[in-house]
């Protein structure tokens, strides 16, 4: 069981917590597999290769995925694609950076009605850190939070890191997020509590196992958490 009375600090994830992100790369994601498709068995494999090649190099982000979504669409197809098409797709990417972040249902309202409550609220998400200020300054959510993180990877370490920047100790520390793999898991193996919100879409890098853990409450709704506080 989650003891809610030690709890200081609430950190929220951004993409697909606070707003939605994914669906908007799913449907470039969907561009680029119905062009490369004549050529490949599976267009979604070949994304994926792609990316996971490129994740050391190029990490998280708009621009990234714009790399790999034409890398692939250049590798799989080749000359059989037109410079229309492609410029075509490099439009279609470069949208995401422009994409409206508008908080999901109930996002706003919660936030407004926690932020009268004994705690600190902060944002720690991963991503390239430009297109992520950007996008929470488009929510319109930033005044919410007292603290904002953006990093290039969610582990235990960067976990670590925002126990010592936000000057708690991890047992302070609520993450909510919507992906088990960088903000559930990591935060419950430094001592940490999370709630899980799922999206309804999950990027394939984000896939992980379900968990089951003492600390970690699940809900489907983002206003649950009132109640749970």
């Amino acid at each position: 069981m989650i003891d809610f009375r030690n709890i200081r600090v609430l950190a929220f994830d951004a993409d697909d917590t606070l707003w939605d992100c994914q669906s908007h790369f799913e449907s470039v994601e969907n561009h680029l597999y119905r062009l490369i498709a004549p050529y490949c068995d599976n267009p979604a494999h070949e994304l994926f290769m792609t990316e996971s090649g490129n994740m050391a190099d190029l990490g998280y982000g708009c621009k990234a995925f714009t790399i790999s979504i034409i890398e692939t669409a250049l590798r799989v197809a080749g000359d059989h694609l037109s410079a229309e098409e492609l410029s075509d797709l490099l439009s279609d990417s470069k949208s995401l950076l422009h994409l409206p972040a508008t908080p999901l249902p109930e996002v706003k309202e919660t936030l407004q009605r926690l932020q009268a409550w004994p705690y600190r609220l902060a944002v720690f998400t991963k991503g390239e850190l430009q297109d992520q200020e950007n996008k929470l300054h488009r929510s319109g959510l930033a005044k919410y939070f007292s603290h904002v993180e953006i990093t290039s990877n969610k582990t235990e370490v960067e976990f670590q890191q925002l126990c010592e920047h936000l000057d708690i100790l991890p047992e302070h520390l609520l993450m909510i997020g919507n992906s088990l793999k960088s903000d559930i898991a990591p935060a419950l193996n430094i001592g940490a509590s999370a709630i899980h919100i799922p999206f309804h879409v999950t990027w394939q890098l984000e896939h992980s196992e379900d968990i089951e853990h003492e600390r970690l409450v699940k809900i489907t709704h983002f206003n649950e958490i009132l109640k749970l506080l």
